[in-house]
């Protein structure tokens, strides 16, 4: 290596980390020696005006071709703001919201705030958000130059989901000042083994787990477990690769095809707790701030009740606030366990906490010392901006300064609908998961749940139906329970389709059902009726984890015709209420354009 062979490779576009890579040296050697030689980037304004005019918007790229730096320097305080990268499913906008109320309520407070972010397609990267832009990518290199250029006195890592968060400990060792939680406590709520000890101490129960680095442990894990188990890898995104397996051979097969394990990047192994409630809790809290962590306040901001039970991944799930189902009891439980960890954790701004409720045992799914998905829906929601006061709690302010130290519950539901592109995805089963496939979420508010939720599928595209056929189609698992839900459909005055299986468990429990013929039986069978817009709604649980071709067919030809479709017991529960309040209110002889619409001013 030689002073031109460096320059060269870095005007090209070669990062440390490669060129570590190709010369056998570590990505922080590489560094150090650039810098010695003087080797960093200059930064030039996107001349947004063709140079015509002089252009004013703040919007920097890195080059190391030699010429002028075009930074403006200022003598103000200045914060970084990680951004969320490139735009994937998974790491949904939820995460550019908050980055933008971060700018906004920094700049409110006087400092002067520098959004990083390489996503053109947000609000984030919108020349007016922060006072300054650099457009590039969220690398451990690229941060730090602008970091040190730009004299920072600290950085937000919290609010870009996990691509910033998986850089904070890296950056606080090169010096730079993560303000919020520490690295450390996220650090403990991300590993595994660390995370276990803290729930111990605490006396607080998670399903019961075990860490595999190669298919032998894995095996070892998951029998002594018992299937079905929910397996995924450390430190993902959005669910990615995160399967629920009922048998040796299908864990065999993910072992081998879908994750690479390693001592460093174990996989998890949790007891899969079937049919338990899922709930999403956000809250703020100052407690980091002080010396003693008993002082300092918490305030949740909200609690989701999944309508799915546990094993979908939350950015999919449709939730309700405030929880509908649960006993005072279990919310006392929740609240307390949740207060307890943030102390433990001592977080400064947000966190988000997943729980599994079975009965009555509460148990910690997972942490997350950061923005979550749900942040803008909860601050929607309750009229508070979550995320804006975050930003403020993190840059020193105390809660009982902003005059936020109340839990706020509604007195109206709220409900979170996810929305889907698998009309864009011909062949692809819409079945939900833990892997996040959603490309983006609505809100149905209302005084009555029902209509709450029925506002939620009219603004996802699948508004429910007042009348007409009704096909059944239920996995083993579910037969105990069908009957109950088909009777619901039978007395809002619909009449039942199904095959054969299904059908002989709905007769027997005395309901009056009109047989259809398999796929491969011959016609007509459900494909035909749902082509002919003969059916109004599907319901079709899954036959365990590899699902027949029969289902995907029907399930994707509602998909086409815009059939609504539920693919668990829970969501048909839903829609029946929701269908049911239609009626009662009245709603059922209206038009669209004669429902009561009302502002969220109003709701607040």
């Amino acid at each position: 290596m030689n002073r031109d062979l460096l320059a060269k490779a870095k005007s090209l576009g070669f990062s440390d980390r490669q060129i570590a890579h190709l010369t056998g040296q570590t990505e922080d050697a590489v560094r150090a020696e650039r810098k010695k030689l003087g080797l960093i980037p200059s930064y030039r304004l996107v001349d947004t005006c063709a140079a015509e005019f002089e252009a004013y918007t703040p919007y920097y790229y890195s080059t190391y071709d030699r010429g002028d730096d075009e930074i403006r320097p200022s003598d103000t305080r200045k914060v970084m703001i990680l951004g969320g990268g490139p735009n994937r499913i998974g790491q949904g906008i939820e995460f550019d919201y908050c980055c933008v109320h971060a700018a906004f309520a920094l700049k409110e407070d006087g400092f002067e705030t520098l959004m990083v972010n390489s996503n053109p397609e947000t609000v984030s990267t919108d020349y007016d958000t922060s006072d300054k832009l650099f457009f590039e990518p969220l690398t451990l290199e690229d941060v730090l130059h602008i970091y040190e250029r730009e004299k920072c006195w600290g950085a937000i890592a919290q609010f870009g989901g996990q691509t910033p968060l998986n850089l904070a400990l890296a950056l606080q060792k090169n010096g730079v000042n993560i303000i919020g939680t520490s690295p450390q406590s996220i650090e403990i709520a991300e590993d595994r083994k660390l995370f276990a000890a803290m729930l111990n101490k605490l006396n607080i129960p998670q399903p019961p787990n075990g860490l595999a680095t190669n298919e032998a442990e894995a095996l070892e894990a998951s029998r002594r477990l018992g299937y079905p188990v929910l397996v995924r890898p450390s430190f993902v995104l959005g669910g990615r690769a995160m399967q629920i397996v009922y048998s040796d051979s299908e864990l065999t097969h993910y072992m081998r095809f879908a994750v690479e394990a390693s001592p460093e990047r174990p996989v998890l192994v949790d007891k899969f707790l079937e049919d338990a409630a899922e709930v999403d809790v956000d809250c703020i809290t100052d407690v980091g701030h002080f010396s003693d962590p008993k002082q300092g306040t918490i305030v949740i901001g909200g609690m989701l009740e999944h309508i799915e039970y546990a094993g979908v991944h939350s950015g999919d799930a449709a939730m309700v606030l405030p929880p509908h189902s649960l006993s005072q009891k279990v919310i006392q439980t929740i609240r307390e366990y949740t207060h307890a960890m943030a102390r433990e954790l001592k977080v400064i701004g947000l966190m988000n906490v997943q729980y599994a409720v079975k009965g009555d045992t509460v148990y910690v799914l997972e942490v997350n010392p950061r923005a979550s998905r749900t942040v803008p829906f909860v601050s929607k929601a309750i009229g508070v901006p979550l995320a804006k006061l975050a930003a403020k709690v993190m840059a020193g302010k105390k809660l009982t300064e902003l005059g936020f130290t109340e839990e706020v519950w509604t007195k109206y539901w709220a409900v979170k609908e996810s929305v889907f592109p698998f009309n864009r995805f011909h062949g692809q089963d819409i079945l939900l998961s833990p892997e996040m496939r959603s490309t983006g979420e609505v809100m149905g508010l209302d005084a009555d749940l029902g209509i709450a939720y029925a506002k939620s599928q009219m603004a996802a595209n699948s508004p429910l139906p007042l009348s007409g056929r009704v096909f059944i189609s239920v996995s083993d698992a579910h037969k105990d329970e069908v009957s109950s839900v088909a009777k619901l459909f039978v007395d809002l005055g619909f009449e039942l389709i199904s095959t054969s299986g299904t059908a002989a468990i709905l007769e027997k429990a005395g309901l009056k059902v009109q047989r259809l013929f398999k796929l491969a039986e011959g016609r007509p069978n459900a494909v035909d009726l749902l082509k002919n817009r003969e059916i109004q709604l599907v319901i079709n649980t899954p036959a365990g984890q590899s699902p027949r071709a029969d289902e995907i067919k029907i399930r994707t030809t509602a998909v086409y015709t815009n059939t609504p479709i539920m693919t668990t017991l829970s969501g048909a529960k839903a829609a029946a209420l929701g269908i049911a309040a239609l009626k009662k209110s009245g709603y059922a002889v209206k038009k669209e354009s004669d429902y009561a619409v009302k502002t969220l001013q109003e709701y607040h």
